[in-house]
């Protein structure tokens, strides 16, 4: 596997690992209508944006890519907070890859960089009820803040908890 910074003719396949992370990931999560609605054709030209849209190293997409091809990546940038703070906005893997240590490796990668950056601490924002993904973070070294708001994905009324890792 290896991890590397993702280019613009990577969107479609960071767009595909999107979708069916959130399909399986947020199952139960988020209502179901807005699931089956998720399409990586309409994803893709988001993450050409994004893509296109960094500005290395403080901010980008990481792509986790093997022999099957992408099957994982993160995005990350500056936190709204401080010019220090960086943020992680998305860290997805397909749900064939879940458990094999490619998100963890992805993550680890990720940190690196944010720390090549000069950020000093990161932040991410995960659902308050997806218990998976806060094991995940919680065993890498991930802590809550204290701060939560609101989001309305999908029509539903969820709650996101901020986690914080310090990057000394």
């Amino acid at each position: 596997m290896q991890i590397r910074r993702a280019w613009l003719d990577d969107a479609s396949a960071v767009a595909g690992v999107y979708v069916r992370s959130w399909q399986a990931g947020f199952a139960g999560l988020v209502p179901q209508r807005y699931l089956d609605s998720m399409d990586p054709g309409h994803e893709e030209s988001e993450w050409k944006t994004r893509i296109a849209n960094t500005a290395w190293p403080s901010s980008g997409v990481l792509a986790a890519e093997t022999e099957a091809g992408i099957v994982g990546f993160a995005s990350f940038g500056p936190s709204q907070e401080t010019s220090v703070i960086a943020e992680i906005g998305t860290l997805y893997a397909i749900p064939e890859v879940w458990g094999t240590g490619i998100g963890k490796q992805l993550m680890l990668a990720t940190l690196a960089v944010l720390r090549h950056a000069d950020y000093t601490q990161a932040t991410l924002w995960v659902l308050q009820d997806n218990e998976r993904a806060r094991r995940f973070y919680e065993a890498a070294g991930w802590r809550a803040d204290g701060a939560a708001v609101k989001d309305s994905t999908g029509g539903a009324s969820l709650n996101k908890l901020r986690y914080r890792c310090p990057l000394a």
